[in-house]
């Protein structure tokens, strides 16, 4: 088993050093929390989360969230372009040694229960880890 933590970034009470400290601790689950959905997460902020959870012998190979924008969902005229930067941000984050998102869905409206969890992997292939049935 992999232990890892999850983490809010710099602003997160719980900082990496204590975190380090806890037995068998192997990585740390975050993201980049300020950039709205649908927007391209800049490489140097993904580099820079890395560099940080690093220097404390911790990996970055989990994205906690990679939000999908409201226009991908519905379908809406503009879907195209986030469907794009959603591809992009997963190339990035690839290129960074992440090799696991987690995406958190509430799709009951097409036949899935509320609040299931799956783990998508970089090559779209989906594990379901947690589901409330």
């Amino acid at each position: 088993m992999n232990m890892q933590f999850r983490w809010y970034g710099e602003d997160d009470p719980v900082s990496l050093a204590y975190i380090r400290q806890i037995p068998g601790m192997k990585g740390i689950v975050s993201a980049i929390y300020d950039v709205p959905a649908g927007d391209l997460w800049p490489e140097e902020r993904i580099a820079h989360v890395k560099a940080q959870i690093e220097r404390h012998e911790l990996a970055f190979e989990v994205v906690e969230s990679l939000p999908v924008h409201e226009d991908i969902k519905l379908g809406r005229p503009k879907r195209d372009v986030y469907i794009k930067h959603y591809q992009e941000n997963i190339r990035r984050l690839a290129k960074h040694g992440v090799k696991v998102i987690c995406y958190n869905s509430c799709l009951s409206s097409i036949g899935h229960e509320p609040n299931s969890t799956f783990h998508w992997l970089i090559d779209q292939r989906p594990l379901p880890i947690f589901s409330i049935n």
